[in-house]
């Protein structure tokens, strides 16, 4: 990198708009969308899509409802055009969508284009010509005047050869995109809209739209906001224009452009699924239709099986969604900080059902999306007792009660921090399992049974203690008392019962019991236990011999 003072670069020119409204506004509809997956998308991928490929893909997109969608380039190969007639030959199109196909202002382009598209119920002509005073003079050599008659001849031709396509029952909608109109003079960018405009003559049923494209973003998402609120007031004939955005994301801010330009009037929205596309990429309209739908504003795209559209995806543009990429990437439901987890686990279990979702750190449902709860906290050494008892509960039915919350998260952080790794449910549950249900060492339980007599409760135990057995008998105000006081003639050491909880485990017959206990020997340590059995009494008793054994090993 240059050292200061940089003068390799210099910073963009903002746009004089003193009296902007865009900063006032909200957003509070979705855009028209036009899906450009299978032209702009694909030509940016390294083993473009099969044409069974780009079938499926096609398929995809009408069932997430798009209406507009972008299928090729038919005058730059065979393949665009063969996919483009099988579209059309197979009646693959549904009535309500419109295809759109991309072509430069050349008139040999113009009319195999229209070949292309012969027989097509709607479809949307995308002409473009670049425009920008570097595009001007390093690629075409060409003067302003030169530029505007590129795309003014072309959209006569357009509208001369297609008539006869017109009149076969074919409606044909222009789109014009000066390409580089981000860094195209504001002033000759409105000029040749307007002289394309003059040409085409829209209607309020045909209205005209005028594709606005950041091909490379070279400012800021409000200088953007800025160039299209700016375009928006000085067109002459706004009513009859769709104001249309395509943003790409060099600069990591597309989505944030889009956003931005749609406040400052634009209507229509151009992008890909995850935003693939040419360098950094397209703008990911994923992103932009389920922030509007965070907002409460229906998006009229439907992505409620994220995972089906990512599977599609990935499969046919061999390229994968990022772990981090906002609703669809594989981690983006998934907290692995302690205070995180805890507040995730509270917040949520006080979502009520029909109330405005307001669960934590995660500001949509992943259920709307078709996500799964199962993934949403995961547990490694930076992890805290919220998350591992949420697991518990969420994954196994474990309802541990708080005040064991602290000893079972530090005592799974340390076993994630010897092993340096993250550990799944199954490695949390083995360990909980391991700690507090599967100790029978120095005590082991055999038998127990109780009986109800004068108002007290008598109980018989048989147990180990360091592999000695021993009968026990005692009595007490309940179970838990009964064979409390029955250890009492032993060696072990005195304790006392601090806290008791218990839930059932399942339903129906199978259904156990889970008990949890607490003991405080008479130095003030505490400890808690877990015992499971079909018989709640008995759970119980496990869960005391449990404690006393963890107490046991850790004096």
């Amino acid at each position: 990198m240059q050292t200061p003072p940089a003068t390799k670069y210099r910073p963009f020119t903002p746009v004089d708009l003193p009296n902007r409204q865009w900063p006032n506004r909200t957003l509070t509809h979705a855009p028209l969308w036009c899906s450009v997956d299978l032209r702009d998308g694909n030509q940016a991928l390294a083993q473009p899509m099969s044409v069974e490929e780009k079938l499926e893909y096609f398929d995809l997109l009408v069932r997430i409802g798009f209406k507009e969608i972008e299928v090729g380039f038919p005058s730059a190969s065979q393949i665009e055009f063969d996919f483009t007639r099988r579209l059309i030959e197979e009646n693959r199109i549904p009535a309500d969508v419109s295809i759109q196909v991309l072509c430069q202002c050349r008139e040999d382009l113009v009319l195999r284009s229209l070949e292309s598209i012969a027989g097509a119920k709607s479809v949307i002509f995308h002409l473009y010509n670049s425009t920008s005073p570097k595009q001007r003079d390093y690629v075409f050599n060409a003067s302003k005047v030169d530029v505007v008659k590129i795309a003014t001849s072309a959209v006569a031709l357009l509208n001369d050869k297609m008539q006869p396509l017109v009149a076969a029952g074919t409606r044909i909608r222009l789109e014009y995109s000066p390409e580089s109109f981000t860094s195209t003079e504001l002033g000759f960018a409105l000029e040749i809209c307007e002289a394309v405009t003059d040409v085409w003559q829209p209607t309020p049923g045909d209205k005209i739209i005028l594709n606005l494209p950041a091909t490379v973003e070279y400012a800021t998402p409000n200088v953007h906001a800025d160039q299209i609120e700016w375009m928006c007031t000085h067109l002459r004939r706004r009513d009859l224009t769709v104001v249309s955005l395509h943003t790409h994301n060099d600069r990591g801010t597309g989505v944030a452009a889009t956003e931005l330009a749609l406040l400052a009037g634009a209507d229509r929205v151009e992008g890909t699924l995850f935003g693939n596309g040419e360098r950094t990429g397209n703008l990911d309209i994923v992103n932009v239709a389920l922030n509007l739908y965070t907002h409460g504003i229906p998006p009229n795209l439907d992505f409620s099986d994220i995972n089906h559209i990512r599977d599609v995806y990935e499969r046919c543009t061999r390229l994968e969604v990022p772990a981090r990429l906002p609703y669809a990437g594989e981690l983006v439901f998934t907290a692995f900080s302690g205070s995180h987890q805890d507040a995730i686990k509270k917040s949520w279990s006080r979502q009520q059902p029909g109330a405005p979702w307001d669960v934590l750190y995660i500001p949509i449902d992943p259920a709307d999306i078709g996500r799964s709860y199962k993934a949403i906290i995961r547990i490694n050494s930076q992890s805290g007792k919220g998350g591992v008892a949420y697991v518990l509960e969420h994954e196994f039915g474990f309802t541990l009660p708080k005040l064991m919350h602290r000893e079972i998260g530090k005592i799974i952080n340390d076993l994630a921090d010897s092993k340096g790794t993250e550990l799944s449910p199954p490695d949390i549950l083995e360990a909980f399992k391991s700690e507090y249900l599967d100790r029978t060492a120095p005590v082991a339980l055999k038998h127990f049974k109780t009986a109800e007599r004068d108002s007290a409760v008598h109980a018989e135990a048989s147990l180990t203690i360091d592999g000695q057995p021993h009968k026990l008998v005692g009595k007490g105000n309940g179970p838990i008392d009964a064979f409390v006081n029955s250890l009492s003639g032993t060696t072990l050491p005195k304790f006392d019962v601090v806290s008791y909880a218990e839930h059932s485990l399942g339903r129906g017959a199978e259904a156990r019991a889970v008990s949890y206990i607490q003991l405080k020997n008479e130095r003030g340590r505490a400890l808690f236990g877990a015992g499971i059995d079909t018989n709640i009494e008995l759970a119980s008793i496990k869960a005391v011999v449990s404690a006393l054994n963890r107490m046991l090993a850790k004096p």
